[in-house]
This record gives structure tokens, sequence and C-alpha cells, in this order.
């Protein structure tokens, strides 16, 4: 099932995607695509509707970020071995953590801005993964259980803030815009297996990233236990989970983003993201 939310910014209302690419609206339903709608149960009642009675979007609206109210937005560094070579950075032994601000969030076609003062905006593919239901020290057998779906992320990163500036990489990864996710929230049961997704990012009409998540260091289940040890993972935190090779720091020479680059990206069965830049 393909969940997303549509309409103004602050204002997107909750909807799906049926069988026959309409998009549904859900708002008589439920009241976002957020918190206890992603639990294992409100997903099966929105499952068992005869979806072709519910109100049909017209037009071409704006598609919102996939999921609403989002408490935490966690990211996974240097997950793929590839990636971490090209960044001149070992393997780690267990995952590394950092945040991005929830305010960077936009939907999957919004502008992404060029914050004042970078030098070295750039791109990064990733799979999200959206709670579904409060993990708290859970196994990694049991992990895929409190997922209530996946999505697109673009993981944008200003390099010279995220690696030069101080501090934590939070700096670099949390300006405005920085943080496109969707279109779509594709609930668990349409993705059996969340290690088999090819996934690309081209700028420009360019292919720069080309992987697959069969790539990764760390997998969509041990990350999500790893977590669970040291924090509680609630219903609509997001979870990105690195990215492939292929990003703008690992060029020779390395290559940014600019104001009228346009990038677009995309995982298998998860639909695919436009964004168009400009200065911020």
């Amino acid at each position: 099932m393909k969940l997303l939310r549509f309409g103004p910014v602050g204002a997107e209302k909750p909807g799906l995607l049926d069988s026959t690419g309409t998009i549904r609206d859900l708002s008589a339903v439920i009241g976002d695509i957020a918190g206890d709608s992603l639990g294992d149960e409100a997903l099966g009642q929105i499952r068992e509707l005869d979806h072709a009675t519910l109100p049909e979007v017209g037009g071409n609206p704006r598609i919102g970020a996939c999921v609403g109210n989002v408490g935490k937005f966690i990211c996974i560094g240097l997950n793929y071995a590839d990636h971490a070579a090209e960044s001149g950075m070992s393997l780690p032994e267990e995952p590394v953590v950092f945040f991005k601000a929830t305010s960077s969030i936009i939907g999957p076609n919004d502008t992404v801005e060029i914050p004042r003062g970078s030098v070295k905006t750039d791109w990064e593919v990733e799979l999200g993964v959206v709670i579904g239901k409060t993990a708290k020290y859970v196994s990694e057998q049991d992990a895929l259980e409190y997922v209530a779906g996946y999505c697109v992320v673009n993981d944008l990163s200003e390099r010279d803030f995220q690696l030069h500036r101080s501090g934590q990489w939070v700096k670099g990864k949390s300006a405005d815009t920085f943080g496109p996710i969707g279109p779509w929230l594709v609930t668990r049961d349409e993705i059996p297996d969340p290690q088999n997704l090819p996934m690309y990012l081209d700028v420009n009409g360019r292919r720069f990233q080309e992987g697959s998540t069969n790539t990764m260091h760390f997998g969509v289940a041990t990350i999500v236990s790893h977590l669970s040890q040291f924090m509680s993972l609630q219903p609509g935190d997001i979870v990105s989970t690195g990215t492939p090779p292929g990003v703008g720091m690992g060029q020779k020479p390395e290559v940014y983003l600019r104001p009228g680059d346009r990038m677009e990206l995309g995982i298998q069965g998860l639909g695919l993201q436009r964004q168009d830049v400009v200065a911020g």
C-alpha cells in the first residue's frame, strides 16, 4: 500500500495511491499519516477499505512529505563500503548515528535551497525506514515488525559545514529543505526484502549514484535493533540508512550543487523524487 500526503505546505491531507495510480483522499478516515495511524492495526483497516469508494483527488496536487509530525529524523553514516572509501573513512564497527533537524523535511518534489555561505552542497539517495510502533530494546530478529514502511530520502549535506565547522555532522545536514522524503510511504508488506532495492541519483541528467541496498554494511533490522538499545523509537520516526557511492564529494574533481541544477532520484518500488535547486 502506497500512502502519501498532498496539498499546500502546512495543510497536507492524507491519501493513498490506488491500484490504478489514482490518488485517493483518506482525510475522512484518518487525520494524518503520522503517529498511531502507522501501526499495524490502523494500516490494516486502511488496507481493507474499498479504495475505489474514496474520493478521487483531481488535478496535479503538490505531494508533501509522506510522514507528518516526525519526532526524530535519525541518519546512519558510512553504511556502504564503497561510499566510506570515497569519503576516505573506514567502515565503522557499529552504526554511526547522527540526526537531521526535522525542520529540514520537505516534499519529494519541492525546491531545494543552497544555504547561505555554502560551498559544498551535496546529494545522497537513501532508503528511509518509517517506524510504526514503539521500539525499545528489540532484537534484530524482531526488528522489522516495528517498521511501518519505507520511503525515498535525499539526505542533502553541506560538506564544509559538516566536516570543518566543528562539532557533530548535524550542522551540515539540517539546513531548511535538506530532507526531501517520499513520494510514498510504501508499507512493509509490499517490500518483503529491504536489502535488495536498486537505487540511483542523477544531477542534470547525469547518473552519479547507482547502487543497491544489498551492499549495506548494516542492514535495516540491525540498524533498528541497534538504535532501540539507546533510545526508544516512536511511530513516525524516520531512519535514513546511508548512501551508496557517487556523492559529489567523492568525484575527482569534486562536484557540488549549484542554483539551476535538477536532481532526480529513486529506489525500486518506492517511487522517485525531482528537485530543482535555488540559492537560499
